[in-house]
Formats: structure tokens, sequence, C-alpha cells
């Protein structure tokens, strides 16, 4: 059984997360960014990053920002990628969580017997088209490129970034569900504890510190624009 303690500070955790992800809608609204697909990204990566994604947007992004290095140009295209992870996998283990049976398309049975492989694999999956769309929606206009060419490039900008960033996410939550939860609490809690959505918070962490190299070289590559 979960410590009524762990519990509450899951919470106040997680509310520090929302909380900060509608400032940052505020935001949005006040200060519409150039490139739309921002508007999205703000926000969601609030939710992972709290008042450090706030530090972060007023010190490099926001209407008082100044000069922005290379590093933080590298780190806010590493967080477009980021947004798209957040966005399929609140969807997915929401959706494992509500409906466990949807796993099956995804390999529960058949290719796996353990149900976090299958559900990491539907992550992905969610999580590449995911990405893929929020790509186009910032190259294409920036390249005034057609739906096709739009598309094809997306892919060659995301697939490495989405795919960095699923290592170091799925690693700790891997190291938290194999070995760290169940060792501190006895169990390894599902997507309906606060437990598992703070796990996923640092998880998300974890996935920005693997993917911010292979963004610096997609960047300097020009197969990514800089945000």
């Amino acid at each position: 059984m979960i410590p009524g303690w762990v519990e509450a500070a899951s919470v106040a955790l997680l509310a520090v997360g929302v909380g900060c992800a509608l400032y940052m809608a505020r935001e949005m609204v006040r200060h519409p960014p150039k490139m739309a697909v921002m508007r999205f990204v703000w926000p969601l990566c609030a939710l992972f990053a709290g008042p450090l994604l706030v530090w972060f947007y007023h010190r490099y992004a926001g209407p008082e920002a100044g000069d922005v290095p290379f590093a933080a140009k590298v780190a806010k295209g590493t967080l477009h990628c980021g947004a798209g992870c957040s966005l399929a996998d609140l969807i997915c283990e929401n959706l494992a969580y509500f409906a466990p049976g949807v796993l099956t398309l995804f390999g529960m049975g058949t290719i796996f017997s353990t149900q976090i492989f299958a559900q990491w694999t539907m992550d992905y999956v969610f999580a590449l088209a995911t990405g893929i769309v929020f790509q186009y929606f910032a190259i294409a206009p920036m390249r005034d490129l057609s739906v096709g060419e739009g598309i094809k490039a997306a892919i060659k900008a995301d697939v490495l970034s989405l795919t960095s960033w699923q290592v170091g996410m799925y690693g700790f939550m891997g190291l938290a569900h194999f070995i760290l939860l169940p060792a501190i609490l006895g169990s390894s809690p599902d997507a309906g504890s606060p437990v598992f959505w703070v796990a996923m918070q640092i998880a998300m962490l974890a996935g920005f510190a693997t993917a911010y190299l292979p963004n610096w070289w997609l960047i300097r590559a020009g197969l990514k624009e800089e945000m």
C-alpha cells in the first residue's frame, strides 16, 4: 500500500505542473508565438517541467526575452519534440488504463507477456504520429512546402528526435517500474495513481536529456528548424 504522504506529495507535484500549464496557456493567449504550433508546446511541456519551463520561457522565448543562444534554441526544439510525446503518453496511458483490451493491438498476449512493453509500443506509435504532425506544422509553413514535401521533411526531423526522447523516457520508467518503486513502495503503481504520473514527469525530463544532443545535430544539419 502506498503511504498517504507519498500520495499527497505526488498530488501536490502534479498540481504544480497543471498550474504551470494553465499559466502557460494564458501566456499563449496574451502573447501568441510566431510559430503557431508552439502555442501547444509550451503548456504541454509545463505539465512535466513545471516552474523550470516557466522560467525558461520568460528567459528565452517570451516577449521580454533578449538574444537567444544556440543552446537555448536547441532546448526549444527538443521541447517541441517533448510536447508530442507528452500528448501521446497522456492519451495512451489513460486509454490503456481504462480500456486495457486495446493493448492486444500492440502485441499484448502475442508478442509481449508483460503489459508495460505493449504500452510502450502503443506510446511510441502514437508519439511518433503526433510528433510528425507537430513537425509538419513547424516546418511546412516556414519552408513553404507542399503537403507531401512537408510530411517527408517532418519525418526526417522527428524520427531521430522522438526516438532519442523515448529512449530516456522508457529508460527511467523501466527503472522506476521494475526496481525503484517496488523497492520503495513494495509495488509499482499504474496510471490510476498520482505516483505513476510523477514518475512520468521525471521520465519526461530524462527524455529531454537524451534528446538534446540529437536535436542539436538535427538543427545544425538543417533537418529541423530553429525555434
